[in-house]
């Protein structure tokens, strides 16, 4: 089996080449510049020599037909794209473009070349939006509210719209936040866990981070992308809600990785004058910057993952306070290091 794996450098990416590997699958992996691309994902979990490397622009139709029709994969795991909500809000017409034409590219070489490819599509929960407090399915309306989650929505019709009208195997993983060590400084999670090791360490530094008080459904980064390989196992094509059906706040988050740490967290205030402050020392810890709070935000996120439990015979495995220690212990592996 040959599976091709779009964004093979991120997160989701280097997971699911280390599973693919591991069933004895034929990896390759696409970047938009192969060459000069760091892959220090895949370098992390020692597999970068283990995964063939392509350049392809996902928004260019005649470089995704020509890196198809040369690797002729089983299996197309589709996770390029822009993947940050808070960027999308500042590059608004890259975003869709790297998500919706990316997609639809995938989609119509597959129909063009006429070969039985498998495509699984990573969807993202922001499309939900508003769900006022109840746990999300997969029969649930969309309502996004960034510029990120207008795009995935956007692949996700898409998706649809081929597999019914044109027969192909296309599918939608409709994943909920999930984390890793993996994760880029830049998303939330491993702000909190990183900045939290480097004050343990003695740094002056004050945590600053947007609206604390929403909540989101987080799950294990290795386990959701096996959920993405049973989909591309089953008979009929069918689109996924993967999740753990639990919420935690972003402060309940931080009370966490502080707490691993050995900081105790008191909070001060309220809204954008709140602060978090070392229990002992008196120190500010945390606090919220209205810069960093979004345009449009989303408050409580939870999944109701059934239809993947009775289909697909997945179930997360890990749990919120075991996914925030793994993050704060490889955290505190890097700092040392560093020191």
């Amino acid at each position: 089996m040959k599976a091709l794996i779009t964004g093979v450098s991120g997160q989701d990416g280097a997971y699911l080449s280390r599973l693919l590997l591991n069933l004895g699958y034929d990896v390759y992996g696409t970047s938009r510049d192969a060459q000069i691309a760091t892959f220090r994902s895949l370098e992390s979990l020692g597999i970068r020599d283990k995964v063939k490397t392509e350049s392809m622009a996902i928004n260019d139709f005649r470089s995704v037909l020509q890196i198809l029709t040369k690797i002729r994969p089983d299996e197309v795991y589709h996770l390029a794209g822009q993947s940050s909500v808070d960027l999308s809000f500042q590059q608004p017409v890259e975003t869709l473009e790297s998500i919706s034409i990316g997609t639809l590219n995938l989609l119509e070489a597959i129909r063009f070349m006429g070969l039985p490819i498998k495509l699984y599509n990573a969807c993202s929960s922001e499309c939900f939006g508003y769900i006022r407090g109840r746990p999300a399915d997969e029969k649930t309306s969309f309502y996004p509210r960034s510029p990120y989650a207008v795009a995935k929505a956007t692949a996700f019709w898409e998706v649809v719209n081929y597999r019914e009208a044109y027969g192909l195997f296309a599918c939608s993983g409709i994943l909920f936040n999930h984390e890793s060590p993996l994760r880029p400084d830049r998303f939330v999670t491993r702000k909190i866990t990183s900045a939290a090791c480097r004050i343990a360490e003695g740094s002056e530094e004050i945590l600053l981070l947007g609206d604390i008080s929403v909540s989101r459904d987080w799950g294990y980064a290795p386990e959701y992308v096996e959920a993405m390989q049973l989909m591309l196992k089953q008979t009929v094509p069918d689109d996924y809600l993967i999740a753990t059906g639990e919420t935690h706040s972003i402060k309940e988050f931080i009370e966490c990785a502080f707490r691993y740490v050995g900081l105790d967290i008191v909070w001060e205030g309220t809204g954008i004058e709140e602060k978090g402050t070392d229990r002992k020392s008196g120190k500010i810890l945390v606090g919220v910057s209205p810069e960093l709070i979004r345009p449009s935000e989303v408050g409580i996120v939870t999944g109701d993952y059934t239809k993947a439990k009775e289909k697909l015979g997945w179930r997360p495995r890990t749990g919120f306070e075991d996914l925030v220690r793994i993050m704060v212990e490889a955290d505190m592996k890097r700092t040392g290091e560093k020191t």
